[in-house]
């Protein structure tokens, strides 16, 4: 081997072994960033798993406070019918109370409704007919009591039951429905109480 020879073997040589610690440096390289990838990753993941653990947690809180709200929702409604049925049943059995009942119910409404003042008291054909004798002098000596006085009209009005009170132009409505509309409310409260505590 000529001087020429041994230096291309050496040049080759060393071109080798350089090339062989580039290969080495950057498979070392890549298995770095290959690993720093794969931890970044294991990071990401991690952090994903979390937010989504959370989410589903507040998801499920979410529902949880839907289905607790619609629960207390449907027992309102279902509260509220039966105490709209129950006041509706208060309300028929009024209005079916025997005679006797019905126009000792009547004073007392008239003593709470009567003015100091001239007037008339209109009532329901089916109460016009039905009307005990004493009452037309019940309904004078309540009126006189307050001081004023009531003259029974004649004239049947379309309500149901009770009495509409005409002082001059104005009416009060003193009608069963009135009443049973105006203390809707506090009757309602009261049901509720009794039946549900």
């Amino acid at each position: 081997m000529s001087g020429l020879d041994k230096m291309k073997a050496r040049i080759l040589e060393e071109a080798e072994q350089s090339a062989g610690e580039i290969i080495a440096k950057a498979n070392a390289e890549a298995d770095s960033i290959l690993e720093s990838a794969r931890e970044e990753a294991e990071k990401e993941a991690s952090k994903i798993l979390e937010r989504s653990q959370r989410d589903a947690a507040e998801y499920a809180k979410r529902v949880d406070s839907s289905v607790d709200m619609r629960r207390k929702q449907m027992l309102l409604a279902a509260r509220q019918e039966v105490i709209g049925r129950v006041l509706d049943e208060a309300y028929d059995t009024v209005m079916n109370l025997d005679d006797g009942k019905y126009f000792a119910m009547l004073e007392k409404l008239l003593e709470r409704y009567v003015l100091p003042q001239d007037g008339t008291i209109c009532f329901a054909k089916q109460d016009l007919e039905r009307m005990p004798e004493q009452f037309a002098g019940r309904i004078k000596e309540i009126a006189a009591a307050k001081g004023g006085s009531l003259a029974l009209s004649d004239e049947a009005r379309k309500i149901d039951g009770g009495f509409v009170l005409v002082y001059g132009g104005i009416e009060e409505n003193c009608t069963i429905k009135a009443v049973f509309d105006s203390k809707k409310e506090e009757l309602s409260d009261q049901v509720n109480r009794l039946l549900f505590g």
